[in-house]
């Protein structure tokens, strides 16, 4: 679909095998029926897709990374290679996509593709953070520091990592015109969370995809990341520590 940024490595399939319909989908899931039939675009390690396939009549997963493909149809998920700007002709009743555009260079003409395979009267759902709007506690010029290399990162790739506050305007330019937009956020703040998502970034800041394009591309050295790993595991051990990023949500009606 496009170079993605933060890779698999062990640690971002950690942050990725976390995720339900529940956590990530809720805004999708009224919307769903026994009768119809999904396509999980971006599905990643399938545990979306996987709870999407208990609430309907069928799922395809799609994704462009072949091992991620087989982790998701080890639980059972109808997964296959593919592209997000050139889906399986479907038709579907929903497409789904969580944590993609993001990632893309051209969200728009995904969302294009994404509305072209969707049944007349079908719904397109797609959900993405914007890593500008994170709020953390307590304070830690390292953690700002995490932040800033995060975004030059993902945007010397041409991708948005703002892309929360951007799913209206790019579901707009695709030419949908029946949009419902909602946000959600997820927070991190108990002892168990703050372990979890602060030992993940504290790995994947120094021994991920992400981590070898800040040093290549010039964002960071290798000290300065392992200071950031550092500031992760503090901030992780903090009782007081708070993390929460929100999420742009829209379900895009095609016209029937």
């Amino acid at each position: 679909m496009t170079a993605y940024s933060q890779g698999h490595a062990a640690s971002v399939l950690r942050s990725q095998t976390w995720r339900t319909v529940d956590n990530s989908a809720a805004y999708l899931a009224p919307h769903l029926r026994p009768d119809q039939r999904v396509l999980d675009v971006g599905c990643g390690p399938g545990t979306i897709t996987a709870d999407l396939a208990r609430r309907v009549g069928s799922v395809v997963g799609i994704d462009g990374d072949p091992g991620v493909v087989e982790q998701a149809r080890a639980l059972g998920v109808d997964a296959l290679v593919g592209d997000a700007y050139a889906l399986p002709a479907g038709p579907f009743d929903v497409v789904h996509a969580h944590q993609v555009l993001l990632h893309l260079t051209d969200p728009v003409a995904a969302l294009r593709e994404m509305m072209r395979v969707t049944v007349p009267g079908g719904l397109v759902a797609v959900r993405d953070c914007d890593y500008g709007g994170i709020v953390l506690h307590p304070h830690d010029p390292r953690l700002d520091r995490w932040l800033e290399v995060y975004r030059g990162v993902a945007r010397a790739h041409g991708t948005e990592p703002d892309a929360g506050r951007r799913v209206l305007a790019w579901a707009h330019a695709a030419g949908a015109t029946d949009v419902t937009p909602s946000a959600s956020i997820w927070c991190h703040a108990t002892p168990e969370e703050r372990a979890w998502w602060g030992g993940q970034w504290a790995e994947r800041i120094v021994d991920s995809t992400i981590a070898g394009r800040a040093v290549e591309g010039g964002f960071a050295t290798r000290s300065e990341l392992a200071d950031i790993a550092a500031a992760w595991q503090a901030w992780a051990a903090h009782p007081d520590g708070w993390f929460s990023i929100p999420h742009g949500e829209v379900l895009i009606r095609v016209p029937a």
